[in-house]
């Protein structure tokens, strides 16, 4: 099984004299169905288009890794990352990560910050007249006005900041086919040597426009007119002189992103409109098979023997069941990329893929993960659909779980059943995050009920590796209502059950919580009080983090507007360093070095009663180990002078 070229010299061993697409992609080449550029350049090779991968090219000097493939004949195309680069690279304190997982041996300094606005650049330098279309998690969150945390400031479109041409947004195989169809039915008429130029490019698909796409238009040009069923956006500059109307945008965008029966949406800029086309209806499951099933090596490019690709180590030996997720956390851009929907694949494709794997040199019959965006949304929709074409909740879980919501475990179940018992495989892992408020959730159906019990029994005892991984994130309710989580006293419902069954099959496994420090509508008493919630539970907090406020998120809008875009309500945020670190101390108050701030910060709180609950009613600070070698050595010093 051959690669995708990403050399001329690969180009020329498939007898091709050019391509007819090129992608640069900012990760690696590692061709897997988790990589975004393996997805897009095997689906349309698939089609019958030639199609090459520049990974990870060199921006530096004389461009030549743009060079060196030559002119496409219809288009580049960029795929920044898995990842957003700007998460990649920096921490939430902008400090630089220690290295990057998408790149051979995590080195920092192969990926620009933002790519797709470097790549897009050098091309149109290089080659003005070929279109270059944007696509990737990068490009999908920056499709309209958006705050950006890096540079502290509102940005436009990043149509606007790179100079490309279109934005593929979300999940981009079905507007990818639309576009290549387009192209061929109306510019390459079947003929092979013919080159698509801007000029023909723009004309066909302002004509002709596609959805779940994004171009930015003349004002009085938009494509058809702007008409009643339409969505009007504030305007970038008006968004500039008014937060608040900026949060207002968002409602509608993430509305928008998360509806069966979506609307156009128009941002003026300078003088300019983006247009956002509507996206497609959630992929049917045959399409997503169609995605899977695609020829793969499952390996990273033979350019990098012997060098490690994190995130490949991670994901080599783990299936993703479905895309989408409907629990719409404030925080998270998955529903922003993916949609709230579930797209789950059929069995048959699920266990193709997992036969594919105990094939590989190195699989020694342990799945590291059967999962998707959650673990546990497999195969789960509205039970009636007509209520879903009129629904705009972003969440299908909350505040509540929607009645309509099917909440049946039981396909799931049979697919680690049937994963189970196939040859080669010792054991199947989930390692993604499980939904613990689905499995808490009584339904009126009590079959569900059952299915639900059975699922939490079985993922405990078969399929957790000693740790399972889950998200309550907070333990103030007030917090979490911002966040779009469950109450924390589904947490204490669900360990007990787990600290249970454990008990029960003679096991000593760990529950994992992960949890978030300064994010919007959290002080430094709440997090003080998650400090004491936590020590109560026997918890020394591991998998923590900072809030990171990334493009089209509710709870980034509400950190860069202080107010909530769907109440309009103000809502504080910890913003600077100081406050940052002050709150994200609560989370280590078990080290010796943080004792002294947290006591001098719970007293002048007037919270002795968190002080005595963290430390006991003798609470006094005690000197720190690296305080005390600093003093014995003022001590030694002291002596010495003497």
């Amino acid at each position: 099984m051959q690669f995708l070229p990403t050399t001329k010299k690969e180009m020329e061993r498939r007898g091709w004299d050019r391509a007819d697409i090129i992608l640069f992609s900012a990760d690696a080449y590692v061709d897997h169905p988790s990589f975004g550029a393996a997805v897009i350049g095997r689906l349309l090779e698939a089609q019958g288009y030639r199609v090459c991968i520049v990974p990870q090219p060199d921006w530096h000097g004389d461009f030549r890794d743009f060079k060196k493939l030559g002119r496409p004949r219809m288009y580049f195309g960029i795929a920044p990352g898995c990842m957003d680069s700007m998460v990649n690279k920096y921490t939430a304190n902008k400090r630089l990560r220690s290295e990057d997982a998408y790149s051979p041996d995590g080195r920092h300094d192969m990926r620009p910050e933002y790519p797709t606005i470097v790549y897009t650049q050098i091309l149109k330098k290089l080659f003005p007249d070929v279109p270059v279309i944007l696509g990737g998690i990068e490009a999908s969150l920056r499709r309209v006005a958006h705050y950006d945390y890096w540079q502290d400031r509102l940005r436009p479109s990043i149509l606007v900041d790179s100079g490309a041409d279109m934005i593929i947004y979300g999940m981009g195989e079905l507007p990818t086919l639309d576009l290549c169809k387009l192209l061929e039915e109306k510019l390459l008429h079947g003929n092979t040597e013919r080159e698509i130029t801007l000029k023909d490019f723009r004309q066909v698909v302002h004509k002709y426009p596609v959805r779940q796409t994004v171009t930015l238009e003349a004002q009085d040009d938009v494509p058809r007119g702007i008409t009643a069923d339409d969505i009007l956006l504030h305007s970038y500059e008006d968004c500039l002189a008014n937060k608040r109307l900026h949060a207002e945008n968002f409602r509608h965008v993430e509305e928008e992103s998360n509806r069966l029966t979506p609307q156009r949406l128009l941002q003026p800029t300078a003088d300019k409109m983006v247009v956002v086309n509507p996206p497609y209806p959630p992929m049917t499951t045959a399409q997503i098979d169609q995605s899977f099933d695609l020829p793969y090596t499952r390996l990273p490019h033979p350019k990098y023997k012997g060098k490690r690709i994190p995130a490949y180590d991670m994901i080599k030996h783990s299936v993703c069941l479905h895309r989408g997720c409907f629990g719409g956390c404030a925080f998270c851009t998955i529903s922003a990329h993916q949609g709230k929907f579930i797209m789950s694949r059929s069995p048959e494709s699920i266990l193709a893929e997992v036969k594919k794997i105990t094939q590989m040199e190195d699989f020694k019959g342990y799945l590291s993960d059967l999962g998707g965006p959650s673990a546990n949304m497999y195969a789960m929709a509205g039970r009636d659909q007509s209520l879903c074409q009129r629904c705009k909740r972003p969440s299908c879980i909350h505040p509540a779980i929607c009645p309509n919501l099917n909440t049946d475990h039981r396909p799931l179940l049979q697919i680690y059943k049937a994963v189970d018992s196939l040859p080669g495989i010792k054991k199947s892992f989930i390692g993604s995050g499980v939904r613990y408020d689905l499995l808490l959730h009584e339904s009126k159906d009590e079959r569900i009920n059952e299915a639900a019990r059975q699922y939490t029994r079985e993922l405990i005892t078969r399929h957790v590796s000693g740790r399972l991984k889950v998200a309550p994130e907070h333990t103030s309710d007030a917090v979490l209502r911002i966040m779009r989580k469950p109450p924390f006293r589904l947490f204490h419902e669900f360990k007990s059950i787990f600290d249970q069954i454990n008990r029960q099959a003679g096991l000593r496994q760990q529950i994992i919580p992960y949890f978030i420090s300064s994010h919007p509508g959290c002080s430094e008493e709440d997090m003080a009080e998650l400090a004491v919630e936590t020590k109560s539970l026997d918890f020394q907090l591991e998998q923590v983090q900072d809030f990171t406020p990334t493009p089209m998120t509710v709870s980034t809008e509400t950190w860069y507007a202080g107010v909530h875009p769907y109440t309009g309500e103000e809502v504080a945020s910890a913003k600077t360093q100081r406050e940052k670190l002050r709150q994200r101390m609560y989370f280590f108050w078990y080290k010796p070095e943080e004792r002294r701030p947290i006591t001098e910060s719970l007293t002048a709180m007037g919270r002795r009663d968190l002080l005595e609950r963290l430390y006991g009613k003798d609470h006094g600070p005690v000197i720190s180990s690296r305080t005390s070698v600093k003093n014995n050595k003022n001590s030694d010093r002291r002596k010495r002078r003497k």
